[in-house]
């Protein structure tokens, strides 16, 4: 079995966390959600020594896809994922950042294969499963290990919080739905990385996050705003 390694490298004004997955024997390794700032990853690929094999990306807003072009470019590598519902936010990717005053931070991408819910990523002989979780951007997904009790969850799940879905074709509902019925049955045990801030595991927010703990979702989930 591969013995991986995990760092994360936040990336573009968002603080994004784009995550360096690697086998630590082979080197090989995959980008997941590699926002902007390609150079700066690819040095960081370059000074661990990991051979990026492809890039994941979980959805296809500006800060988690907007460096893929660029790095698929420089190192002839494929961008797999996310679902193809996201492929509208990823055509403006270019738009939004200069909206948001950084042209020229990321580019459109179109990825070289898209993600459905049950889909099974490889990296170095070891299985990476994948979960489609409307709700945040309809196309978004998650990707997990059971084994390593990883999952790269992207916008959907933070410490404490949830994703914003007052974004086009976003949906409360179906955000609450793709935790509740997606991530939760992974086990409480499993650590997840988020788009932005902290680790945790899918047991600590059952207990205590504001937005979809055991005793809120009892309640009617009554908080409708996240962050993100």
């Amino acid at each position: 079995m591969a013995t991986f390694d995990l760092r994360l490298l936040p990336v573009t004004p968002f603080a994004q966390n784009c995550s360096l997955l690697w086998d630590k024997d082979s080197g090989e390794g995959v980008l997941v959600d590699p926002g902007g700032e390609a150079d700066k990853l690819l040095a960081e690929c370059d000074k661990l020594g990991v051979n990026i094999k492809e890039i994941w990306l979980t959805h296809g807003h500006l800060d988690h896809a907007g460096g893929a072009e660029d790095i698929r470019e420089q190192r002839g590598i494929k961008v797999i994922g996310p679902h193809k519902d996201d492929q509208f936010w990823m055509d403006e990717i270019e738009q939004h950042w200069a909206k948001y005053g950084h042209a020229g931070m990321g580019r459109n991408i179109v990825p070289d294969r898209y993600l459905e819910d049950g889909d099974v990523l490889t990296l170095a002989g070891s299985e990476f499963r994948v979960a489609h979780t409307p709700g945040h951007t309809p196309g978004h997904v998650v990707i997990y290990n059971t084994d390593m009790k990883i999952a790269f969850v992207g916008d959907v799940l933070f410490r404490g919080s949830i994703g914003r879905t007052d974004f086009p074709k976003g949906n409360h509902q179906d955000l609450l739905d793709s935790i509740t019925d997606k991530l939760w049955p992974l086990g409480d045990d499993m650590r997840f990385v988020p788009g932005h801030g902290p680790m945790s595991t899918f047991g600590q927010e059952r207990k205590d996050n504001a937005f979809v703990a055991d005793h809120v979702i009892s309640k009617g989930g009554q908080n409708t705003t996240g962050v993100m």
